[in-house]
């Protein structure tokens, strides 16, 4: 009997992700696959609840609305945040991602959408957040 995959299973595949529109975002595909531990965070949940019950050498496509993916785009986690308020010499580029860290030592990412000379708008949304995607996905194995 084929091994399911579950909540907590360990396992490696190939998986892709594009637009709805076919534009790709990331591929495994005709390179190394990836070997990911399920609940750990390292897909989003709902791209985790579409491999939940697929066997070994199965491989499957969904499409997901924004919902099912990465989420809506939430307006509170996008900042208008004083430059004066950001530590210095921090590189800011517009249209670019930009790293911060916590007082506490985690780091955590935001889209500059805007620079003015006082202020920069951030996007702090997962990229993919109010996009529909589609997932594709090929098990190779359960551990």
């Amino acid at each position: 009997m084929k091994k399911l995959i579950q909540p907590d299973s360990f396992l490696t595949l190939h998986y892709r992700i594009a637009t709805d529109k076919g534009e790709e975002l990331v591929s495994t595909f005709g390179l190394s696959p990836a070997t990911l531990l399920m609940g750990s965070g390292q897909l989003s949940a709902g791209l985790e609840h579409c491999l939940l019950g697929l066997v070994e050498g199965e491989r499957r496509v969904f499409d997901l609305e924004p919902e099912e993916a990465f989420g809506l785009v939430n307006p509170a986690l996008i900042k208008r945040i004083a430059l004066s308020a950001l530590p210095e010499g921090m590189e800011l580029k517009e249209n670019s991602l930009i790293e911060f860290t916590t007082p506490e030592g985690q780091s955590f990412s935001g889209f500059l959408r805007e620079l003015t000379d006082t202020h920069g708008l951030f996007d702090f949304n997962h990229p993919l957040s109010g996009k529909a995607i589609r997932f594709e996905a090929e098990i190779l194995s359960i551990l």
